[in-house]
């Protein structure tokens, strides 16, 4: 599996302290279920920790840490009314010194998420040209908006009809201009709290499944017996699969890639192969990476996952070796 979206796991989170040794761990917790490579994903930050996210990712490929794809900046050029649990002094514009932080990864993919409206296609396009992946997300752009960004450089959406002005019968919203765009491509989170599996239905009817990606949203409860967590001095409480603050927001999910497909198959009227080629084919071909993973075939990476016939994985191969 694929996961484009890994705020934490094993326990830590990678906001607290973007170093190899925080990457390797999220690592290692989301490989016991299935997860053969990763974005890890740091939360709106300041530019100075964004950086040190990247240099983090950077010295983790080359120290290799098994699964590391690259790095993933969610924020902080997102839309404030729609910022979730992103810190608001982290929210900012997207300008000349983020564009060099942004692209300065030697290694590896990186995706960032930004809100259309709050910069200028010509960013976007800069951002783009420079090798970055860009999905809207946190965003309150309107149709027109979302739909002219997808021109601009924005390749998808993360976390499709949360944190984003949503569709209605007279205004099609960011959601509307996602599930129009048949090339457009959307992380969908598939923990039954962040979307209901009704709506993920209906999205799927929208367009070709293999457009869709699952992503787990995770949080440091993954692969850790803590029943809590810091985000940003906010306690998260970790509980019947889900990751809250005290009033009752979510904050990431408390989902693994083994569960998200589970979830899919039994919620979302897909078959194995589907539910599969959405957590490994389509990430894989939205990062790029469609000639090195995502699909057993020859001159391919050997990541592999064996799954038992409930799904759960009993064993895994990163580049032919047992993870």
């Amino acid at each position: 599996y694929i996961d484009v979206q890994v705020n934490g796991g094993g326990g830590v989170l990678f906001n607290d302290a973007p170093t190899v040794e925080t990457v390797a761990t999220i690592a290692a917790a989301h490989r016991r279920f299935g997860t053969t490579g990763l974005l890890p994903t740091l939360i709106s930050d300041d530019l100075d920790v964004i950086a040190a996210a990247i240099a983090a990712t950077d010295a983790a490929i080359e120290a290799g840490v098994p699964g590391i794809l690259g790095v993933h900046i969610e924020g902080p050029f997102l839309n404030m009314d729609r910022r979730g649990v992103h810190d608001a002094s982290k929210i900012r514009r997207l300008d000349d010194a983020a564009l060099e932080v942004l692209s300065s990864a030697k290694h590896g993919c990186t995706l960032v998420t930004l809100a259309p409206e709050t910069t200028t296609p010509e960013m976007t396009r800069a951002l783009a040209a420079r090798g970055v992946r860009i999905c809207a997300g946190h965003t309150d752009a309107d149709y027109e908006t979302l739909k002219a960004a997808f021109s601009n450089g924005v390749t998808g959406v993360t976390h499709l009809f949360n944190a984003m002005s949503p569709m209605t019968s007279r205004v099609p919203g960011a959601v509307g201009a996602a599930l129009e765009n048949q090339d457009a491509w959307c992380g969908i989170i598939p923990d039954g709290w962040h979307v209901d599996p009704a709506v993920l239905r209906i999205a799927l009817s929208c367009r070709p499944h293999d457009r869709f990606m699952l992503v787990t949203d995770a949080m440091p409860g993954v692969g850790s017996p803590k029943d809590h967590f810091m985000l940003h001095g906010r306690r998260v409480t970790v509980a019947d699969g889900q990751a809250r603050l005290p009033d009752g927001s979510l904050a990431g999910s408390d989902l693994d890639m083994a569960g998200a497909v589970r979830n899919a198959v039994a919620w979302l009227n897909l078959t194995l192969p589907q539910a599969v080629e959405m957590a490994s084919a389509s990430p894989a071909a939205f990062l790029g990476l469609q000639s090195v993973t995502g699909r057993i075939a020859a001159g391919l990476r050997a990541d592999l996952v064996e799954l038992d016939a409930d799904l759960n994985v009993r064993r895994s191969w990163i580049a032919g070796r047992p993870s």
